[in-house]
């Protein structure tokens, strides 16, 4: 098993409008934008500090012609793809994309979990197999500062998880009528995320993704401007920083997490 294995590195934005979507988040989030150089295929690089973190690619060049809702769907690094998409096939998850290769960039596989929240199965070639930030690092503007999966059943989606990636439990936070939000961390790694059973309001079983920023009330007052909704918040959670639940105007879930200035 290597150190990425069961990590989340990589975060891509596939939508109907990807110069407004790299504008807005732009301004949103403090990226940058850059043409990965892939030829034949139109992909933007969503950089901090000119070091990416994110990808951007229209619908229609996912190869999926039934996904039309813009969506965040995050990477998670495996030793071997293929082994593992057979085993979410095998415990009842859902294969959406079979494994196959990206020249200089890695092997790859789209799959749902058996609650139908859907992840990429994601082993790195070696000159992109840099280990994601991690803790406070992680929290910096501009990087991905949480993971959050709202599952059909909590519990059971851990148990998923944790057989598979070798997750572990950090601590159970009592929610009261909500239930129980589990912190997770990858083996060997500091906690990164969340999983609890979803509310009614949310549709269906999801992960969102939260975006480091450096003023919680700046960023909502920039996601209102850019023409974004904020379904949620600020709300302070544990560790006396503030989150915000949003929708992009294209229709994309995310999420921004921070201090209140």
């Amino acid at each position: 098993m290597t150190a990425l294995q069961g990590r989340f590195v990589w975060y891509e934005l596939m939508t109907t409008d990807t110069a407004a979507a790299a504008r807005f988040y732009g301004d949103v989030v403090g990226w940058g934008a850059q043409d990965a150089g892939h030829p034949g295929f139109s992909y933007t690089l969503l950089t901090a500090g000119g070091v990416p973190q994110a990808g951007l690619m229209a619908l229609a060049d996912t190869g999926n012609p039934d996904r039309t809702q813009p969506a965040w769907i995050g990477s998670v690094a495996v030793d071997d793809v293929d082994a593992m998409t057979a085993r979410v096939a095998a415990a009842g998850g859902t294969v959406h994309r079979d494994p196959a290769d990206i020249p200089t960039v890695g092997r790859f596989s789209v799959v749902a979990d058996p609650q139908g929240a859907a992840v990429v199965l994601y082993r790195p070639a070696p000159e992109c197999a840099g280990a994601p930030p991690e803790g406070e690092a992680a929290m910096a503007p501009g990087h991905i500062g949480w993971h959050e999966l709202h599952a059909a059943d909590g519990a059971a989606a851990f148990a998923f998880y944790a057989d598979l990636f070798g997750w572990t439990v950090v601590e159970d936070m009592d929610m009261g009528p909500m239930g129980v939000y589990r912190i997770f961390a990858p083996a060997g790694g500091t906690m990164c995320g969340g999983i609890l059973t979803k509310t009614p309001e949310v549709p269906a079983p999801v992960w969102l993704y939260y975006f480091s920023v450096d003023d919680i009330d700046a960023a909502k007052g920039r996601v209102e401007a850019g023409g974004g909704t904020v379904a949620h918040g600020p709300h302070q959670v544990p560790g006396g920083i503030w989150i915000l639940q949003c929708q992009d105007p294209q229709g994309g879930w995310f999420a921004l997490v921070g201090p209140r200035q």
